[in-house]
């Protein structure tokens, strides 16, 4: 690289962000790191630093729309313009609807949704000025298919998908070369399985097939300078993405019947453990969740869905050398 890339990462401290931040520092990108959870951030900062990198630990909750702006500002005051800008934070709460109280909708969409938002405006304010840099929305396959047990996190998805959208129109209306690209996830081996606030009565587990973070931290690297319009990461994702287009009321009756046990393990949930809906958790807890054992360090469709131009061009290479074969 000419020079090193300034980013900046919500929900750096741990999961994918923290996957991805690991990524940049390798990268020996300026990395500024948002998220509340101090710990997580410092064992972030040293990790980039070790890479070569540099970091900015920025400890602040994302549903907070000034703390946001100033966090921008300091990062291109310290390291100069941002190039990168990642909006990853969220918040969830694993429970039936009718159990679910205004206040968890209101926190899960502060966080996962109007985090996003924020962000965005406060990359938008810089980016724009200077006609240039990406913005990268890390979503999930639940923005287009709900599932049980996960209502306010499938609206809040849903919710980032239709900003997307808006979003996109815009920019091309104004002309703008600001790129945004919205990066659909499966189901990721990360900690919050087990600090997310639950009313489950097993403890969760991401819905298999699960991979590793650093498969979506991959994806995401990709989507910042691919100008891919959207990116699904997976066949899995792929998979409920299109056949929710397709047979929605089938999606219903499968998730109905197989819904509520693929998101649970044989192990009972303790009621009183700590969760990161309002504070964090302390504690570092790295990239990587409890199922390790069970997840995949890779995604064939995502290697192909990054060469899907030279895959193309080598199919319609090979098609016309049997076409020409076939005439003689």
């Amino acid at each position: 690289m000419d020079k090193q890339e300034v980013v900046v990462i919500t929900g750096a401290s741990a999961g994918v962000g923290r996957a991805t931040a690991q990524l940049f520092g390798r990268r020996r990108a300026k990395v500024g790191l948002i998220a509340r959870g101090i710990e997580g951030l410092e064992a972030a900062r040293r990790e980039i630093e070790a890479f070569g990198g540099e970091a900015l630990v920025l400890p602040l909750d994302v549903s907070d729309h000034d703390a946001i702006e100033a966090a921008a500002a300091k990062v291109e005051e310290t390291f100069g313009p941002i190039d990168i800008w990642i909006n990853n934070a969220m918040a969830s709460v694993f429970s039936p609807i009718d159990e679910m109280t205004p206040d968890d909708y209101r926190r899960v969409t502060d966080v996962t949704y109007h985090g996003v938002v924020w962000g965005t405006l406060a990359a938008l304010r810089r980016m724009k000025p200077r006609n240039r840099g990406a913005i990268v929305q890390v979503g999930s396959a639940l923005a287009y298919r709900g599932i049980p047990l996960q209502s306010a996190y499938c609206a809040a998805k849903h919710a980032i998908q239709g900003f997307h959208d808006s979003l996109r129109s815009e920019l091309i209306h104004d002309g703008s070369d600001v790129h945004v690209c919205m990066v659909q996830l499966p189901a990721i081996n990360t900690p919050q399985f087990r600090w997310v606030k639950s009313r489950l009565p097993r403890k969760a587990q991401p819905v298999p097939p699960i991979f590793q973070p650093e498969v979506a931290a991959e994806a995401i690297l990709f989507a910042a300078y691919s100008r891919r319009r959207e990116l699904n990461v997976g066949w899995p994702a792929t998979k409920a993405i299109v056949g929710n287009n397709f047979f929605p009321g089938l999606c219903d009756l499968y998730l109905a019947r197989n819904g509520y046990e693929a998101q649970m393990i044989d192990e009972r949930e303790d009621a009183d453990r700590p969760n990161n809906l309002w504070e964090p958790v302390k504690g570092d807890a790295g990239a990587h969740g409890v199922f390790g054992d069970r997840s995949q360090d890779h995604s064939v469709q995502l290697w192909m869905n990054e060469r899907r131009g030279w895959l193309l061009a080598a199919a319609g290479v090979a098609a016309l050398g049997i076409a020409a074969m076939r005439k003689r």
